[in-house]
């Protein structure tokens, strides 16, 4: 078996000037800590503190990006052992399934999953070998016992990783207990987090209005108006912040934002609690939300993420069998300049807002998103985000948006991960692609070497932690 390291000039141009560039370039932002603004890492494990159960729950389970792929080529969900919501029987033994996807690990070739999983098994465990069937088993006996060691316990690898701060994405009627929990604890992880109300703001969700009883419930009182609706989410980001929190994120179908009248707020309020809300009352309630989350980020001072764009749970059968992001969510298009019209209007000139906008439709970036952050002073582009979190997608992204918005009107990166170890991998290749980006600027005589060791360290650490003010 051959041996297995990660080249270091990994990601970098084959132009010898470039990559000689690039390589001083990340050496300088290689070793800052991370700062991991967005993601979706379980608060839990950092309080139970425990071994990872094994290499399948860690790598396989909980990442969409590797099911997705394996169940494109014909794999079942049954098969890779994905918990299914239904009663579906599905495969236990989490070997059989760590054999399965080895045997089929050549499918990542050349795509962000596998550049993350060469670094994963590489630098953070030691592998030394190309993960495949034959090898499988020696792999997984590997993994396994380094996975019991207190060197891989979940809190001596994030110190390990050096993870300055951590937020994950909580709903609104979330009691924050984890969180509570590590703040009390004394270990010194710096773990928020960010509120996402997206269960109660969505009125075409189904659960919406058991959800909106939910928050009731938490608030402590009858939500019966659109008034005291705003009243109890004006409480819950208020009690998010004395946990730490710094910003919220909205996972809307549509940028579309639009001020509603207090009584047509309140008439389409009242049609969804009674079940009678049509497609044009559930388009204009999520418009109005968003402009009241802006609103109150004014007041609480709240970072303000808007995530559209993403067609959630495409397949049907999938989402009926295993729910909710299980790798068939597609990207759409958007549209941007009109649809944001209302809110950058109305907040988008006031210094207390910050709102971040990302999108997976690439074709906005240069000709919409690029432009109304180059001019608003509250509206940041976010980074290349899912399915553009990867090599090309990054560059693409540089090329697009930097000539129109700079890059300081970008926020740095972040790695919106639910696999928590994978989470130096993500954040090495941005450095890497940044570092070569910036080089190619410099052998082009755009910027100095000086500017793009500056700029560099400002995208790897300096903007994020301005921007959601960590």
């Amino acid at each position: 078996m051959s041996h297995f390291e990660l080249h270091p000039d990994r990601f970098f141009d084959s132009d010898s000037l470039i990559r000689g560039y690039a390589r001083e370039i990340f050496s300088s932002v290689k070793s800052l800590p991370i700062i991991s603004p967005h993601g979706h890492v379980d608060p839990k494990i950092f309080v139970d503190n425990k071994p990872f159960e094994n290499p399948t729950q860690l790598f396989i389970t909980p990442d969409h990006y590797l099911f997705r792929m394996l169940y494109s080529q014909g794999i079942s969900m049954e098969a890779l052992g994905i918990p299914s919501v239904n009663g579906t029987e599905v495969e236990k033994d989490p070997r059989k399934i760590w054999k399965l996807f080895a045997e089929n690990y050549f499918l990542f070739q050349g795509t962000p999953s596998g550049i993350w999983l060469d670094h994963e098994f590489s630098i953070i465990f030691g592998i030394r070998e190309k993960l495949n069937g034959s090898n499988a088993d020696k792999i997984y006996d590997e993994l396994n016992e380094k996975l019991i060691s207190p060197e891989f316990l979940p809190r001596r690898l994030f110190e390990k990783f050096d993870i300055e701060v951590l937020s994950t994405t909580d709903g609104s009627t979330d009691s924050l207990e984890y969180h509570k929990s590590i703040n009390e604890s004394g270990w010194s992880g710096r773990v928020i987090p960010c509120f996402r109300p997206d269960a109660v703001t969505d009125l075409s969700n189904p659960n919406w209005k058991s959800n909106v009883e939910l928050l009731g419930k938490v608030c402590g009182y009858e939500i019966s108006s659109f008034q005291i609706f705003i009243q109890s989410l004006e409480e819950r980001r208020s009690f998010f912040k004395t946990i730490g929190c710094t910003s919220t994120d909205h996972g809307v179908f549509s940028p579309f934002t639009h001020e509603l009248s207090a009584s047509e707020a309140e008439k389409i309020f009242q049609r969804g609690l009674k079940g009678k809300s049509t497609l044009e009352d559930e388009n204009l309630f999520t418009a109005h939300m968003l402009m009241e989350m802006a609103r109150m980020s004014i007041e609480d001072g709240l970072v303000m993420q808007i995530h559209p764009g993403s067609y959630r749970n495409h397949n049907p059968v999938i989402f009926a069998n295993y729910g909710a992001d299980k790798g068939a969510d597609i990207p759409m298009h958007e549209e941007f300049t009109f649809n944001l019209k209302e809110l950058l209007n109305k907040y988008g000139n006031n210094p207390k807002l910050t709102v971040i906008v990302f999108t997976l439709d690439e074709s906005t970036y240069s000709r919409e998103l690029a432009p109304l952050s180059g001019h608003y002073p509250s509206m940041k582009l976010g980074p290349a985000w899912w399915f553009h979190d990867s090599i090309e997608g990054m560059t693409r992204y540089r090329q697009m948006v930097t000539e129109t918005a700079g890059f300081y009107n970008t926020v740095g990166f972040n790695d919106d991960t639910r696999a928590f170890v994978s989470i130096p991998a993500r954040h090495d290749l941005a450095r890497r692609i940044d570092s070569n980006f910036l080089a190619g600027l410099v052998a082009r005589h755009i910027i100095s070497l000086d500017e793009a060791f500056s700029v560099a360290k400002d995208l790897t650490y300096n903007l994020v932690k301005k921007t959601y003010k960590l």
